[in-house]
């Protein structure tokens, strides 16, 4: 699965060809949350408060990035990487 960015020790992940809604996966540590794209609800899984509230500002941040990565996915396109949150 193709990491699009990584920060305070966070993986920002998206799969090719993945399922709708339009989402990415954060990953820390050993826990994982799947995000919706358009609402940054959390679709499945879990992240501890502070890193769900870094991946929350940095997505609000960078959601047409992802959008536009998402489309590359469901495309079979690389995707291009997106800035990490400083």
């Amino acid at each position: 699965m193709p990491e699009v960015s990584r920060f305070f020790g966070i993986v920002i992940r998206m799969y090719f060809n993945d399922h709708n809604p339009a989402h990415f996966h954060a990953e820390y540590g050993e826990h994982e949350a799947l995000l919706e794209i358009d609402t940054l609800a959390v679709l499945r899984g879990e992240l501890p408060r502070r890193a769900l509230a870094l991946v929350l500002e940095w997505a609000a941040l960078h959601r047409q990035e992802l959008r536009a990565d998402w489309e590359r996915a469901r495309s079979g396109v690389l995707l291009e990487p997106i800035a990490p949150l400083e």
